[in-house]
């Protein structure tokens, strides 16, 4: 397998749980948003990128001591696709955190539909949205019921 297929595999598995995580949200299905997009989709990428690494890492050039030493690393192909893996499993591990706890929590169902595609895109700023969401959103509420 090379790793351009790999990577089309991959890529197959992430729009998988994003689907799974999207129709969760849309019905209310705990069963795609929890257990498909929050810990199936995930684990896939994760152990793919866990053999990934234990195959390639041994013997390569560059580190994460230095952005030169990373750019090295992250040269071998196998290893970028690593780094791209991981970026897949985590982002959607994070989306469907946040939709779960948008649900946990009763925050507006409507505030996953900006927050999801930036964390699919983005993730960090994702996360980020979805904390500003947790933190103003009953601030807010508060002072319009005032």
């Amino acid at each position: 397998m090379t790793p351009e297929t790999m990577f089309t595999l991959a890529g197959f598995a992430a729009m998988a749980g994003w689907a799974a995580l999207a129709a969760g949200v849309a019905f209310n299905n705990a069963l795609l948003r929890d257990l498909i997009a929050g810990r199936v989709a995930p684990a896939l990428l994760a152990l793919a990128y866990a053999g990934l690494i234990a195959l390639f890492w041994a013997g390569s050039d560059g580190g994460y001591d230095s952005l030169d030493n990373v750019a090295r690393l992250f040269a071998n192909p196998w290893l970028l696709l690593a780094g791209w893996m991981h970026y897949l499993a985590f982002d959607l591990a994070i989306g469907a955190i946040i939709a779960r706890r948008t649900f946990d929590e009763g925050l507006p169902r409507l505030a996953l539909i900006p927050i999801l595609p930036l964390t699919f895109l983005f993730g960090p700023i994702g996360w980020l949205a979805f904390e500003a969401v947790r933190v103003l959103g009953p601030r807010l509420q508060s002072k319009a019921a005032a």
